[in-house]
């Protein structure tokens, strides 16, 4: 059973990954209290940005650089850099959308999340469709790798640190400086309060709104990040669906407690029971369970903790509430 539990931890973490950088661009979101349930859209607009670009530009540095194995890898590495590059900005421009129904307009953030999902789904299939012929485009994803040195170390090193992913260590860069800009900086301290008393803030001369863009901004961008981190990695093709990993993203993060710590360890949690039953038929030590109790297990235990934790919630008292400026 071990050996089982070890063979799929990599996979497990690979498949963390996204639910991580996703939860985390709705912690921003919903720290500066507005509430981002378009994270399953922002996704597959960050997926469909990602293959398309890859798609459009790796034949050309494909033929311009490919004379040899390592010019073809640096080909296909340099498409997916910039493919993800283009997946972060699109997710960032189309929440916009959502920054502007919620923040400026005041509407209501539910139904402006539900939008974004709506319009994103049928947008970028309609766009696939036409492109392909099919609604599927398929890429060339990103190569495994053992990370040098760390990757010896005994036990340790073949559970973390072999076949992973670059954009495994991009994403947990990136957490590690969001929890440090979150808690060590002015920003953080001031997005923070827009969630908890965003009149107090106004009054302390601090501009609410800009700030709320930016949180969503954020959100938009990390999700498209998210999105495409799954077409690179274990899926390898667009398909117009990012398997309601937005919303598990969502549960994520309510059951981190929107905190960058307690998301980490959530998504790691969704991450590896999902890898379970996915693999559990075929790995002997889970045959005997059937696949289904694995795959609600973390909805259950999500629920369970909502109900125990729901007193002491860590949610922002403002979260979901539209502000306007002047009154109280």
């Amino acid at each position: 059973m071990w050996e089982a539990i070890a063979l799929m931890i990599p996979y497990a973490i690979a498949y963390s990954m996204p639910l991580m950088i996703t939860a985390l661009g709705g912690l921003y979101s919903e720290r500066a209290g507005v509430v981002n349930i378009g994270l399953e859209g922002l996704m597959v607009i960050g997926s469909f940005a990602g293959a398309f670009t890859i798609q459009q530009v790796h034949p050309g540095f494909v033929e311009q650089f490919a004379k040899t194995a390592e010019g073809a890898a640096a080909a296909t590495a340099l498409a997916i850099l910039i493919g993800i590059v283009v997946s972060i900005a699109s997710g960032a421009l189309f929440s916009l959308l959502h920054a502007f129904a919620s923040v400026s307009l005041n509407a209501d953030q539910i139904i402006s999340g539900t939008a974004i999902n709506m319009i994103a789904g049928a947008l970028t299939l309609f766009l696939a469709r036409n492109i392909t012929g099919s609604g599927n485009i398929r890429v060339q994803g990103l190569p495994r790798f053992d990370v040098p040195i760390l990757s010896h170390i005994p036990v340790i090193g073949k559970l973390f640190f072999s076949n992973t992913y670059m954009t495994t260590w991009i994403i947990l860069i990136i957490v590690v400086l969001s929890s440090l800009l979150l808690y060590k900086t002015s920003f953080g301290l001031r997005l923070r309060s827009c969630g908890e008393n965003p009149h107090a803030t106004d009054a302390a001369g601090i501009n609410v709104r800009r700030i709320r863009y930016g949180a969503v901004l954020i959100s938009g961008a990390l999700a498209g990040l998210g999105g495409c981190t799954i077409l690179v990695t274990y899926s390898g093709e667009f398909t117009g669906s990012v398997a309601g990993l937005g919303f598990l993203a969502l549960a994520s993060l309510i059951f981190g407690q929107w905190k960058p710590l307690g998301v980490v360890g959530a998504t790691l949690f969704f991450g590896f029971a999902s890898t379970v039953a996915n693999v559990s038929q075929i790995v002997p030590a889970f045959a005997a369970i059937p696949s289904i109790v694995f795959k609600v297990f973390p909805y259950v235990i999500t629920l369970v903790a909502l109900v125990i934790f729901s007193k002491s919630s860590a949610a922002p008292r403002a979260i979901g509430q539209p502000f306007d400026q002047g009154k109280r």
